[in-house]
């Protein structure tokens, strides 16, 4: 690209889903740390802003596709307030129609811009029933880097440093109370039913952490309906308090950066609970880490995984939307004892 790292200017487009979204953030880390003149301008929901914060040379703009930037129109006015910004190049890590649409409009000046190969051929191949190859597909985060590679700005994602732990803010600690308890993170809940381990299986699980005493259980969500199983739980067991509902992202992210360890679905939040470096232990239902989703950094003995002995065909989607026949137990085979243990080799190392 010429200027290479000479104050280059590059716009990174990644506007949903909040896992996917939080998965560039080790990518850009590592960016950053090795080319520390590089500017990054990350295109995203409003929403996801926080998910960003603590990273250098990271601006964040706001993409309205529901009103403003809605449409052919829409995407038109976005460019054109994007161009003030005297970008360099441009880095689509999301390669999805209103993307596609904006490469377009950044074609009309000669704008260098690259995007992701979602490698849709070898996640059909692993997730189809019949002749299923079943091997390890890159990651999202070393597609997310492949794409910087092609604009001239290959990163080494072994040199991505966690982002720092946030200051607890006085409305979190009032809500948390600090005490000489480990905090552990639970957000039990997924996209998509495949997803999700069975909720009395969860509650036993809180069950047994609560009856030692010895950890405050945190538990995430969102929407009304997961508030209220949450807000069940922690009614029911003294040394569990519901978060869910109660905080904005940037607070729930420092009480995130703060936990000794997550337990989590295949999710956003094992994502978010990744880029601090945290402990994040993962549940995994009809989708497998095989796909790329894996949070970073973590050693895969932190998956704990449905029995493909049982139930061969997992991984049946990349995302967990489609749960062939039979397939609705498959978690079950994930027994509440060997996540407990599994626990218990992070907490008490």
């Amino acid at each position: 690209m010429g200027k290479k790292g000479d104050h280059t200017h590059i716009l990174v487009i990644r506007l949903s889903a909040m896992g996917d979204v939080a998965m560039t953030v080790p990518v850009l880390r590592a960016l950053t740390g090795k080319y520390p003149n590089l500017r990054l301008t990350v295109l995203t929901k409003r929403s996801f802003a926080p998910i960003f914060d603590g990273l250098e040379n990271v601006e964040v703009i706001e993409a309205d596709v529901k009103k403003r930037h809605k449409g052919l129109m829409g995407l038109w006015r976005l460019y054109r307030e994007l161009k003030p910004l005297q970008l360099d190049a441009v880095a689509d890590l999301h390669n999805v129609l209103r993307s596609r649409v904006l490469k377009k409009y950044f074609s009309l000046e000669g704008m260098p811009f690259a995007q992701i190969d979602k490698g849709r051929k070898d996640k059909k191949a692993l997730t189809r029933p019949k002749n299923k190859v079943f091997e390890q597909l890159r990651t999202t985060h070393e597609r997310y880097g492949d794409v910087f590679a092609e604009l001239g700005f290959p990163i080494d994602l072994n040199t991505a440093k966690p982002l720092e732990r946030i200051q607890l803010s006085q409305k979190v600690l009032g809500l948390v109370r600090q005490d000489t308890k480990k905090w552990i993170g639970i957000a039990p809940f997924a996209a998509h039913e495949g997803k999700m381990y069975p909720l009395e299986a969860t509650e036993e699980i809180i069950k047994e952490l609560n009856n030692t005493d010895k950890y405050k259980i945190l538990l995430f969500g969102g929407g009304t309906k997961e508030v209220e199983v949450l807000e069940k739980f922690s009614e029911r067991y003294e040394n569990a308090q519901c978060m869910a509902g109660k905080l904005k992202l940037s607070e729930e992210l420092e009480l995130i950066s703060n936990l000794d360890v997550m337990l989590s679905m295949d999710s956003g939040n094992a994502h978010m609970a990744a880029n601090y470096g945290i402990p994040v232990i993962t549940l995994w239902g009809v989708t497998h880490p095989y796909a790329g989703f894996y949070p970073f950094g973590q050693p895969i003995e932190n998956a704990l995984m449905a029995d493909r002995g049982a139930y061969p065909l997992i991984p049946t989607s990349v995302y967990g939307n489609k749960v062939p026949e039979g397939y609705q137990n498959a978690m079950k085979t994930i027994k509440p004892k060997d996540v407990l243990e599994r626990l218990m080799v992070i907490l008490e190392s």
